[in-house]
């Protein structure tokens, strides 16, 4: 369904109850009855498990499965799969400029991405109370899955020309794949670049915001957001440069003090964040989940442009029930 999303998102600011917007989408695989290994490999099962959620939650929106592993196998990358766990890249594909000379950008449809595509085309066909945002990475992140996390680091210093050469690459990449999730009728996207949450904010500076920016200037609009998600620890030192380019919404994880960062932004941007979906949503105990949401609230809601969420990706393991505590937390919250 179409949305002017930057009315939604106004009226989200100025709502005094506002709803929850999680990363929820693969925890749907117990709703499924089935395994991580068969959610991301189809399509069907996909829109069905955020039906599912939708139906089961009063979430804002529904968001799509954030698997930061499909671009970088579209690539060429190994990924390990399980039948429990969110995929992972394993390896370094690209060692040197030579391998990033010859590295090809593949074609959007390549791997899993038709899969993830068409389950966005399936979901925005059946959710029609709400906004579908689909999930990416961003491109700081896919190239250090290329390079290795950990080497990525190094090169930023030791190799800069073969980082930026890769971040073409995936830049270019990531921008067909945004642009056929808006044609698929996704409302937006959610852009995870976590590994640029781990820079200096220099180096943030000149290997993330750029690449970020020439996706937001060419798929941003007002039925299409980019939500830009970072949980890495550096992101307070980091604002001046993620409001250079212009995301409509940003989120953060666990690793900051929320209301530190909400006092840095303007009010009419939309904030999200940041209950730990590991250690507590999924560890954690119905009154633990209950408990640490409300915490996040009470320091957060007066800034009203602070929307709840988790602080990155819920694991596919979470209980139900600790999901259910966490939205009967917000509505408790609300109802005061």
């Amino acid at each position: 369904m179409k949305y002017n999303m930057k009315q939604w998102l106004g009226q989200m600011i100025a709502a005094p109850k506002k709803k929850a917007l999680p990363v929820l989408s693969f925890p749907s695989v117990s709703l499924l009855g089935c395994t991580v290994k068969e959610l991301i490999s189809d399509s069907e099962r996909q829109a069905q498990g955020m039906c599912l959620i939708a139906e089961r939650t009063d979430a804002a929106a529904s968001v799509s499965l954030m698997d930061l592993s499909v671009e970088a196998e579209c690539f060429g990358a190994k990924i390990s799969i399980s039948d429990d766990e969110v995929p992972t890249v394993v390896g370094r594909l690209i060692n040197d400029m030579d391998e990033a000379e010859a590295l090809t950008v593949p074609h959007v449809g390549a791997g899993r991405t038709d899969i993830y595509i068409d389950a966005i085309k399936k979901a925005t066909a059946r959710i029609t109370d709400r906004p579908v945002l689909a999930g990416i990475i961003g491109p700081f992140s896919l190239a250090a899955r290329l390079l290795d996390v950990s080497e990525i680091m190094m090169d930023c210093y030791d190799d800069p020309d073969m980082v930026h050469l890769v971040l073409e690459k995936a830049t270019e990449f990531l921008l067909e794949y945004t642009k056929a999730y808006k044609a698929a009728g996704a409302n937006g996207v959610v852009m995870a670049e976590p590994v640029s949450g781990l820079l200096s904010p220099a180096l943030e500076a000149e290997f993330s915001a750029p690449y970020v920016k020439r996706i937001v200037d060419a798929v941003q609009d007002d039925d299409f957001i980019l939500v830009y998600h970072n949980c890495g620890d550096n992101t307070p030192h980091m604002v001046d440069s993620f409001l250079s380019f212009g995301a409509a919404a940003y989120h953060f994880g666990n690793a900051i003090d929320m209301k530190e960062m909400l006092e840095k932004f303007p009010a009419d941007i939309p904030v999200m964040g940041n209950v730990d979906p590991a250690g507590v949503l999924r560890m954690g105990t119905p009154e633990r989940v209950k408990d640490a949401t409300l915490s996040v609230m009470e320091k957060c809601c007066e800034h009203s442009n602070f929307v709840i969420s988790s602080g990155c990706d819920i694991p596919p393991m979470t209980p139900w029930k600790n999901l259910d505590a966490f939205f009967e937390a917000v509505k408790e919250y609300y109802g005061k």
